[in-house]
């Protein structure tokens, strides 16, 4: 597109905010850790994380995208060439694992939180049956080793997000420049979290604190997904990346000492070591000259000749 849509992208942001404030709204009615309180949390964020994919249908039809474009412009299909998505793809499974890693690598650094790697007390805190130090460490090591697996597995989960954030809000916004798309999608990303941030999800910060620290680490973690969308001209690597980055959160909680409290606005992989780690990575890329490719937004004729 030659210019942003911009009665779309009020059409797509009241639906995607509306939808997910409805789908939250029981728990705000419901009293809080009450037995029907932890019975709708652990269903309601995942069914609001659909949100972003019913705005998507209510606005796609809106652009003046021609019908064959459609699913180029939203990075859903052609993969090609094959083999670059497929390789980014593959990256986006494990590269949230490592950069999770590093941020509590961090936040250990800083002396933000107590790393507990002998009896694995964190481990066992989450755990409901006693176990020793040698079944602890095979949970902690299953959990790691999962995280790539598990991406794919609740990859229609993060689907539900990223067709929305990624797959059209990016695209819609990049003919105000490419950094203007990215954080500005980014933005957008993390008020839309407002429902569940203001009841403590995420910082333990039910207040504005809560979603500004949330709206910063979607910015961040947002660029990089950003990236991976422009730059593999696909969705599915930032669906990947997404997933894993949501199955890799756990660990925090795992390697912490059991009893020292957290303070999550710090090593929460979207709070300030989070920040630390993806804008390195961010300063790297962007040395590296690798925000100057786009091949996805092309049109098709010409991609087909230089791809």
């Amino acid at each position: 597109m030659r210019t942003t849509p911009w009665r779309a992208l009020a059409v797509f942001v009241l639906v995607s905010f509306g939808l997910a404030w409805l789908t939250i709204l029981p728990l705000w009615l419901t009293e809080t850790d009450g037995p029907t309180f932890n019975a709708l949390a652990a269903v309601l964020p995942s069914v609001m994380m659909f949100a972003p994919l019913v705005a998507t249908l209510a606005v796609v039809f809106l652009v003046r995208v021609p019908r064959s474009e459609r699913l180029r412009f939203l990075g859903i299909w052609p993969l090609r060439p094959a083999k670059r998505v497929v390789w980014f793809m593959a990256a986006a499974a494990v590269a949230p694992l490592l950069l999770v890693a590093a941020s509590i690598s961090v936040s250990s650094l800083f002396g933000w939180i107590q790393i507990d790697l002998l009896q694995l007390s964190g481990v066992q805190s989450l755990l409901d049956t006693p176990m020793d130090e040698s079944e602890l460490r095979q949970v902690l090591l299953l959990q790691i080793t999962v995280v790539p697996f598990a991406a794919v597995f609740n990859a229609f989960l993060a689907f539900g997000e990223e067709i929305g954030w990624r797959g059209w809000l990016v695209p819609a916004l990049r003919p105000l420049g490419l950094w203007p798309a990215l954080l500005l999608s980014g933005v957008v990303w993390g008020l839309w979290h407002a429902p569940m941030t203001l009841l403590g999800h995420n910082f333990d910060q039910p207040n504005l604190l809560g979603v500004t620290l949330m709206t910063i680490g979607s910015m961040t973690w947002g660029v990089l997904f950003g990236w991976l969308r422009l730059r593999s001209g696909s969705v599915w690597p930032a669906v990947l990346a997404h997933s894993a980055l949501n199955s890799s959160g756990v660990l925090v909680l795992m390697l912490a000492t059991a009893g020292v409290p957290l303070n999550m606005a710090l090593v929460n992989p979207f709070g300030l070591s989070g920040w630390i780690v993806a804008g390195v990575v961010v300063i790297a890329l962007a040395l590296a000259g690798q925000f100057r490719h786009e091949p996805q937004l092309r049109p098709e004729r010409l991609a087909a000749t230089t791809d």
